[in-house]
């Protein structure tokens, strides 16, 4: 029997929070057979006094990019999709940068964030009724200097635009057509938005705090969210006026997946395993080979190796393909994205939104994994060794 090593930490019903300290933490770490370790700590609701477990549901931020791009893969093997071939067929309207009209935006580029979109417009902020096209209509939508497949700039907009190319292939809501294609094959009680997920999963949903301790998302008091999309003023949530392939942005397929760390790692083990989970062929090994290799890589001046709303975080991307970050791509000054502090190769995602910190990353030649999160904590630069933070460094060693 394989021996786990678990550690539960639980803290007071009377815990007080601190900003230096995460309200909770979790990790997981895997092989190709399952987990080998487990550690938990912390509240998943103070107000509740209610201790985190390992089968929380958290929203578990830009990691649900890479899920997302899993479906997106299935839709690629069944002919469905093309990676390569202009988006605007598909959209039903011209998706242009106004800057470089003839020059054609690519499925593959959304995902690898080259397509010379930006985030100046809005990404999130599109309500049920209403389309997304209003969004790339702005020019502040778009990056004037770079033409598109040339310039790296990590965009949360590229992900509405796939979510919508995947309804307009499949004639089916985001929401559902991901847990067709890869939750409940995988056996996830994991969700976009809350649609979909368990009534277990609502009662046991982890509440995201600053790192001042203020609640900030996901605070449900164990009750599903009256509607699971952004609706405008005074407009009754009826989903039946959603049409799909319309607003790809309705169920935050940029960041909106509710799932577990102990499913984050099936997610993980999936990577590991060329495609298969438990003898369950998810993907081809080729679509895998196709996720898992570099689109970009920083060469001095090609793209934004930061992130926006953390300037001195220098360094954090210097290596993505589809959906997927690239670890220890650099030589550890410009390109400070050793995170483990090993030298390793390790793909997967970071994860960045409302006071939580999360990561899934993989050593394929290894064969080994782990998956984090915390809560309550500032996405800052404060690793001893990374661009990433003390806090995550701590997550990806074990604590």
């Amino acid at each position: 029997m394989r021996r786990f090593a678990v550690l539960l930490l639980a803290l007071s019903c009377t815990i007080t929070v601190h900003a230096a300290k995460p309200v909770a933490r979790m990790r997981v770490a895997f092989d190709r057979d399952g987990v080998n370790a487990l550690q938990a700590q912390g509240m998943a609701d103070v107000a509740a006094g209610r201790t985190i477990t390992v089968d929380d549901p958290v929203r578990i931020a830009s990691i649900s990019k890479l899920v997302t791009t899993i479906g997106v893969m299935r839709l690629v093997e069944q002919g469905k999709l093309n990676l390569d071939a202009d988006v605007s067929k598909q959209l039903g309207w011209t998706l242009r940068n106004p800057s470089f009209p003839d020059r054609a935006i690519t499925l593959r580029m959304l995902l690898s964030h080259t397509s010379s979109l930006t985030d100046g417009a809005g990404y999130w902020n599109v309500p049920l009724g209403s389309e997304l096209r209003t969004l790339t209509n702005d020019p502040k939508a778009w990056d004037s200097a770079h033409a598109p497949g040339m310039y790296f700039r990590y965009t949360n907009l590229n992900f509405p635009l796939v979510a919508q190319l995947m309804e307009r292939a499949t004639g089916e809501r985001f929401d559902l057509l991901m847990r067709r294609l890869v939750l409940e094959p995988l056996k996830l009680d994991a969700c976009f938005n809350w649609s979909g997920c368990s009534d277990k999963a609502i009662q046991h949903a982890v509440v995201l705090y600053d790192d001042k301790g203020t609640p900030q998302k996901d605070d449900l008091h164990g009750v599903r969210p009256d509607c699971p999309v952004i609706v405008a003023d005074h407009e009754a949530c009826d989903l039946a006026r959603s049409k799909p392939g319309s607003n790809g942005a309705l169920f935050s397929p940029q960041g909106g997946l509710r799932i577990s760390v102990r499913d984050l790692a099936r997610i993980g083990r999936l990577l590991l395993n060329d495609g298969t989970l438990d003898g369950v062929r998810i993907l081809k090994p080729s679509s895998v080979r196709i996720l898992t290799t570099p689109v970009w890589t920083w060469n001095g001046s090609n793209g934004e190796i930061g992130e926006d709303d953390e300037p001195n975080r220098g360094g954090f991307f210097c290596s993505y393909g589809l959906a997927m970050q690239h670890l220890a791509s650099g030589d550890g000054k410009h390109c400070r994205d050793d995170l483990f502090g090993d030298g390793r190769k390790r793909i997967g995602h970071s994860g960045n939104a409302y006071g939580l910190l999360s990561g899934l990353w993989v050593d394929r030649e290894r064969g080994n994994g782990v998956a984090y999160f915390a809560t309550g904590v500032a996405n800052d630069s404060s690793g001893a060794h990374s661009a990433f933070s003390a806090i995550e460094e701590q997550a990806a060693a074990g604590w």
